[in-house]
């Protein structure tokens, strides 16, 4: 094998890495796949919850302070939509963000260990638009087309376009990850929270089973007492025994994530929270209606995002090949 003869294989691995980041991104999300496409819905709904009949991805963890810090730096030296709350810095418990400069030239830092807990105090609207901006390749990219057409909407209901390649998930996207088990019972089936559990193990980091929310104290604080410093926790503090069957962290508490469903006036959200107390906030048979314009301590979000086509699959790694044969023509 000469210095730059590439196997097969490893010719796939790196058009899959090709196609899942972009050279130059400066967020990178980890996405888990889900497939087991055409799964029943829970029973447990009624059938109206969890069914999905393709397969797609959907972020391993929910958008980090890190994350929006570079989003916003990218987009919003003005920000006439609103992207950025002053409360991301003035709420001490929750962390965050600190702007700083003039309209036109403002500039944001994430607050020295936030920038691995996920965002808070972002409304639908912020979070269709971040989609825009990964869908549009980050840096430059509009955030006002792409996965959604907004043009400069700030209140209203959208619906995502048939071409997005990231978005806000589904509610049954969201769901599905959160409480589907392939595995369970041997032929498939949901467990009612996003740990592989129908119970939770309270809040204590590194017990299995557990997850972010109130259980008579909050995480950090030792007493039940409103937090001063610590409400939420890193993204995936809780371990790989607290992930979903598709290996997804806190969709049960830390924040409420939002989704794409649409009810009346409002959007979903599921998931709990740091400050909401009793296992059933947390679990399957949960759900909030958000205001779509609403920027809240309680609120986030993860992304979901298509899975590569065949065709695009193999253009990469068509273009790997002539890549590697140049070099060992040159060599």
């Amino acid at each position: 094998m000469t210095p730059f003869s590439v196997s097969t294989m490893g010719l796939a691995a790196l058009a899959g890495i090709a196609l899942a980041t972009p050279a130059f991104s400066a967020v990178n999300i980890g996405y888990a796949p889900v497939g087991d496409a055409g799964n029943a819905a829970d029973p447990a709904t009624g059938g109206f919850f969890g069914a999905v009949s393709y397969d797609y991805n959907i972020a391993k963890d929910e958008t980090t302070i890190g994350h929006y810090t570079e989003f916003l730096n990218s987009v919003a030296k003005s920000d006439p939509h609103g992207l950025y709350s002053t409360n991301m810095a003035s709420r001490a418990y929750i962390a965050g963000i600190v702007r700083s400069g003039s309209d036109g030239n403002y500039s944001y830092s994430a607050v020295p260990g936030s920038e691995n807990k996920p965002i808070s105090y972002v409304s639908w609207f912020d979070a269709a638009r971040f989609c825009n901006w990964l869908h549009n390749g980050q840096g430059n990219g509009s955030t006002e087309t792409g996965a959604y057409t907004l043009n400069g909407a700030t209140s209203g209901i959208f619906t995502r376009n048939l071409a997005a390649t990231v978005w806000i998930p589904t509610e049954n996207e969201w769901y599905k990850a959160a409480y589907y088990d392939p595995s369970k019972g041997g032929t498939g089936g949901y467990w009612a929270q996003a740990t592989r559990s129908d119970t939770l193990d309270g809040n204590t980091v590194g017990t299995a089973g557990s997850a972010n929310y109130f259980d008579g104290d909050y995480v950090g604080s030792g007493t039940a007492v409103t937090p001063t410093t610590i409400a939420l926790t890193d993204v995936g503090a809780y371990g790989l025994n607290s992930q979903s069957a598709y290996g997804t962290n806190d969709q049960g508490g830390n924040l409420f994530e939002l989704n794409d469903a649409v009810i009346g006036g409002s959007r979903g959200g599921r998931g709990g929270s740091w400050v909401n107390s009793g296992e059933s906030q947390q679990g399957s048979s949960y759900t909030i209606e958000i205001d779509p314009t609403f920027q809240g301590a309680s609120i986030g979000f993860r992304v979901a995002s298509s899975v590569p086509e065949p065709g695009s699959f193999a253009l990469a790694l068509l273009f790997g090949t002539s890549l590697v044969t140049r070099r060992k023509r040159s060599s």
